[in-house]
């Protein structure tokens, strides 16, 4: 009797064990060239955020990121805890202030941050802990992160979005910026700005 109950035990695991991994989906991480995966962010409830993204007409609900309003978006994928992410951070906050200020830039060039894992709490800590001046997401249960292949931190993404609608992801690395200039000359190059 203990040996049918053992061999059935054993049987409800490995059905489980495979159920799980038939519903966890792994998606890798976006391919240059390719689209990026369907994301959907929560329209911010700040209005500064709001008009920076080019949403400013949208009240509630949440959009994608090919309906930025730019001609190029940068994606970082961060975390609050992450320490190679709080070391990038003044390199970040340096890139978006060269491109704000820059006529031929600024208004083509967003730039939007992901906390992987992160509360708004969190997302709101970082922000203010490291002055930083482009709009954040929490992710607090991971979807995003999954969907984007879950990568280590910091990741960044760079999605050109063309005229037509449609978009395609120009960079996809994990790692810092290896310099801003560097970082901000090859984006422009690599999408066509």
């Amino acid at each position: 009797m203990k040996k049918i109950l053992g061999c059935w035990l054993l049987v409800i695991m490995l059905l489980l064990a495979v159920a799980s991994s038939l519903t966890a989906a792994s998606y890798p991480p976006p391919v240059v060239g390719g689209t990026l995966p369907d994301i959907k962010l929560p329209i911010p409830k700040d209005s500064a955020d709001k008009n920076y993204l080019g949403l400013g007409f949208f009240g509630f609900g949440s959009f994608k990121i090919p309906e930025i309003k730019a001609k190029l978006v940068i994606i970082e994928i961060f975390s609050m805890y992450c320490p190679y992410c709080q070391r990038e951070a003044p390199n970040v906050n340096q890139l978006y202030a060269k491109i704000e200020q820059n006529p031929a830039l600024k208004g083509k060039i967003k730039i939007i941050g992901i906390g992987a894992g992160n509360t708004s709490f969190e997302v709101g800590t970082f922000k203010k802990k490291y002055n930083v001046s482009f709009p954040l997401f929490a992710d607090e249960n991971y979807v995003i992160h999954k969907i984007v292949g879950e990568v280590r931190t910091p990741y960044f993404i760079g999605v050109k979005i063309n005229s037509d609608g449609s978009h395609q992801v120009i960079h996809s690395k994990l790692g810092n910026l290896e310099g801003v200039d560097q970082f901000l000359e090859m984006i422009v190059k690599l999408s066509g700005l």
